[in-house]
Order: C-alpha cells, then sequence, then structure tokens
C-alpha cells in the first residue's frame, strides 16, 4: 500500500535517515518511492496501517503519515487519481461511517470559504454518515503543497490519516524548560533525532563518552533505553546541589533508566573490555573554544606515582586534580570508533557529532573502521562551518575484515605538543578567522581608494 508522509521542513538531511532507522528499529518493511528535501511529501510502501503507525510513532521529523487516496500537480489531476486510486475504498465508508476533512497548506494560507469548496469539491464520494471533527471514523486530509510565490498549489494530496508522529516530545524536553543545562547542552529535537538513529529502545543499554549535562542520555532515556555516561569534567556531572544530572531524570520521570555517571575519559576508561551495549552516542568536544585534553601529562616526572611528604600517593589525596594534556581531534575520533568496536554487541549502532567546515582546505575526514559500518550522515549547517551526524553499525563478528583492522592498529600516532599541534580543524578554523578578516580589510581598503578617486 502506498501512503503519503508528512514531513517536517526543517534539518532536511536528517528526514531520510530518520525514517530508515525507524524502519530497521520497528522491523518495518519501507521502499520509499519519492523523497526530496525540498518538499514535505514523502510516499513510501508500507505493508499495513499498523506498520505505517508504527513507523512514524516516535519521529521528530515527520508529522503524520497518510493512506495515499489521491495526488498531483493540481485539484484536476488529483481528482482524477483519486477516482482511480481509491473509489474500491469508498463504499465501506458510504452510509454509517462519520468522516472529517481537513486542509494542510505548506507555505500558503486558505480562507474559510476557500477550504470550505474545496472540501466540496470532493462531494462525488458522496459519504453520507455524520460530519465529526472529533475522532471520525474517516479522518481525510487534502494537502497542498505551495511554491512561496505561486498563485495556484504546485501538489495536492488526499490521504486518510493513520498516525500522528512523537514531535510532542521536542517540547517536552524543550532545554528552556529543563533544570540543568551548560552553553554545550545539545537541542532538545537534535538529542531525540540522535537517539533515534541509534536505536534507542527499552532493553538496551546506551553509553554517553561525553555526556556534559546529559542530554543525549535523556532522550534515550525517553524511549525506554537503560543509559550511562562519564565526562572529563566532574563539575559538569555534579553540578550543583539542586540542580545536576540526575535532578534532570528525576524532573523527567526516568530515574529507572539512570544507570549511573562517572568521571572519566576515553583513553582512560574504567570500563571493562566486553561487548555488553547497544548503542553510543555522543557530541565530542571540538577543540576549538578550548584545546581537547585527555589524562595524562607530557612530563616525565609526572608520569610516575607522585608521592606526598607523608609517603601517600598523590592521587589518594582530597582534592586531588589529575594532570591533562593535549589530545589529537583525529586520534579521539579514532578512539570512539575503538571504543565502540571493543565494547558494542552485534549490529549495536554509534551514533556522533563531528564538525565539517564549509571550506575544502579545511575538510576533516569521515572516520573509518573495519568493524563499523557506516549506515547515514546528515549535515546541520551553520555559518561558517557545520557538523554531522554520523551514525555507525558494529559490523558482526564473523564478518569483520581481519587484515584490515590489523593494518588499522598499525596506523601512526599523532605528533605534537599544543592544541593546534594536534587538531588541524582547530587550526584551520582560526587561521580561516584571519583570512576572512583579512579579505574583509582589503575590501574595505579599496572600497575607500576607489571612493576618493
Amino acid at each position: 500500500m502506498e501512503y503519503l508522509i508528512r514531513l517536517a521542513q526543517m534539518h532536511e538531511t536528517f528526514r531520510r535517515p530518520e525514517l530508515e532507522a525507524l524502519a530497521v528499529l520497528h522491523n518495518v518493511d519501507l521502499e520509499i518511492l519519492e523523497y526530496s528535501d525540498e518538499s514535505p511529501f514523502c510516499i513510501a510502501k508500507i505493508s499495513s496501517d499498523k506498520d505505517a503507525a508504527k513507523l512514524i510513532s516516535r519521529s521528530m521529523l515527520t508529522g503524520a503519515v497518510y493512506e495515499l487516496w489521491g495526488i498531483g500537480n493540481n485539484y484536476e489531476e488529483c481528482h482524477a487519481d483519486v477516482k482511480k486510486r481509491s473509489q474500491h475504498l469508498w463504499a465501506q465508508y458510504k452510509d454509517t461511517a462519520s468522516f472529517s476533512f481537513q486542509i494542510d497548506s505548506f507555505q500558503a494560507k486558505r480562507t474559510n470559504t476557500e477550504k470550505r469548496d474545496i472540501v466540496e469539491s470532493f462531494s462525488y464520494m458522496a459519504f453520507e454518515g455524520p460530519i465529526r471533527l472529533k475522532n471520525p471514523d474517516l479522518p481525510m486530509v487534502v494537502l497542498e503543497e505551495w511554491d512561496l510565490e505561486g498563485k495556484e498549489p504546485k501538489r495536492v494530496a488526499l490521504g486518510r490519516l493513520i498516525g500522528e508522529s512523537g514531535r510532542s516530545a521536542m517540547n517536552k524536553y524543550d532545554l528552556k524548560k529543563r533544570k540543568y543545562i551548560s552553553t554545550t547542552s545539545m537541542d532538545s529535537q537534535l538529542a531525540l533525532i540522535t537517539a533515534n538513529m541509534a536505536l534507542a529502545a527499552p532493553g538496551k543499554i546506551f553509553y554517553d563518552p561525553f555526556t556534559g549535562t546529559g542530554s543525549f542520555p535523556v532522550a534515550c532515556a525517553h524511549f525506554g533505553a537503560t543509559v550511562v555516561g562519564s565526562d572529563i569534567d566532574p563539575r559538569s556531572i555534579r553540578g550543583k546541589p539542586d540542580r545536576n544530572v540526575m535532578s534532570n531524570f528525576v524532573q523527567y520521570g526516568l530515574v529507572p533508566q539512570y544507570m549511573d555517571m562517572f568521571v572519566s575519559d576515553l583513553t582512560n576508561t574504567p570500563i571493562r573490555k566486553t561487548r555488553w551495549l547497544d548503542g553510543i552516542v555522543c557530541d565530542p568536544p571540538y577543540g576549538v573554544r578550548e584545546g581537547l585534553r585527555v589524562l595524562g601529562s607530557t612530563r616525565e616526572d609526572l608520569q610516575k606515582e607522585v608521592l606526598l611528604k607523608s609517603g601517600v600517593p598523590a592521587h589518594l589525596a582530597p582534592g586531588y586534580i589529575p594532570p591533562k594534556k593535549a589530545y589529537s581531534f583525529d586520534a579521539m575520533m579514532d578512539d570512539i570508533l575503538d571504543f565502540g568496536y571493543t565494547h558494542m554487541v552485534d549490529n549495536g549502532r554509534l551514533s556522533m557529532w563531528m564538525p565539517v567546515a564549509n571550506d575544502e582546505d579545511m575538510e576533516i575526514p569521515i572516520p573509518s573502521h573495519p568493524a563499523m559500518q557506516l549506515v547515514a550522515m546528515s549535515v546541520q549547517q551553520f555559518n561558517r562551518w557545520a557538523r554531522r551526524l554520523i551514525t555507525y553499525r558494529r559490523v558482526p563478528e564473523a564478518q569483520v575484515d581481519q587484515e584490515a583492522l590489523r593494518n588499522r592498529e598499525k596506523r601512526e600516532e599523532a605528533t605534537g605538543v599544543t592544541a593546534d599541534d594536534l587538531n588541524a580543524f582547530r587550526r584551520k578554523y582560526f587561521q580561516g578567522f584571519k583570512d576572512q578578516q583579512q579579505q574583509q580589510q582589503q575590501q574595505v581598503e579599496a572600497d575607500a581608494a576607489a571612493a576618493s578617486s
């Protein structure tokens, strides 16, 4: 059966990957027949109404799904398609079924008179049951797609409402209403999309190694997953007595899904090397505002155990702050994939964010791993840079290319001491700012010279 999925016109490159991920999660046979980032309509073949409703029930980037009764480039074509495609369905609703018609106009607004005329244009279906606006037996929707400056809709469709999405969760978890956040807390919608991409669900364990204030664990817990997180900065987890990561789980009634949070960095993790995680979701630090750091030191005297005068090891003393050293961004990306390979179950998913510049000279290649298959990649654009949401699937052990795995273990370590030495993106990011400022100054000087002549 063919269905029309009404898409949200935002984060367009995320919409199709989210649908495909939810199809995997719910074991729904989805065949996308028509899709465009520029259109709010997606036409897909799905086996049943039940599967169609299930598919979008927790989607953040769709509005509703409809059984497609007809579609065309104008009303004349739409009416002809309705009669051809769905005439055999009319009889079952003809006499006693209550019904309603609504109008959904994308990039346009219809007057009440126009809406009435549109509804009456479908009177040839001759439904004789009562009109009921709330919970009718036959909820019909006329969907229009307009160009911004168009005088008529460029596409018209008629559909029977099957189910609505879970977009209301975005408001529930809105950061403006959350008790504990920071400047790096991930937007609630994007956190929920990330959880969808990673297939968070009841009975699964999800981990965020850069948890911060817990945006991703909260999103995964919303979908029923048990969550655990860590961060190199204990202050982000501890917060204040009345506001911390735990208070967010209390606020949303998600305490049963909360396993624990602990202080660690990815290169010095206390987690046992065994495959027990169903998913990993994270937004690693990019090291732009501050250089990336991990536990350790480049000083030889601090690489050994330090004893206080009392003979007590320094790291056991109250208030001990461990030394940190600069860390390579590229190495961090590789370490995340290695961690996923070591700790995730077969077909577990890793969804992580990473920066990408809108400049070919600053481009960062997508990390790869023989045991981590790239499933999807979406991009959120900003001004001079963007960020990708990259999702990987843990390849079952029997299918891993062992030779490629051995070659990966021989990769060279990054060299350097400073943050710029170890982070090409950070170095090029700030160099790009300098170049842009120089170009702007040169243009100002050129304009001034032209004006004076």
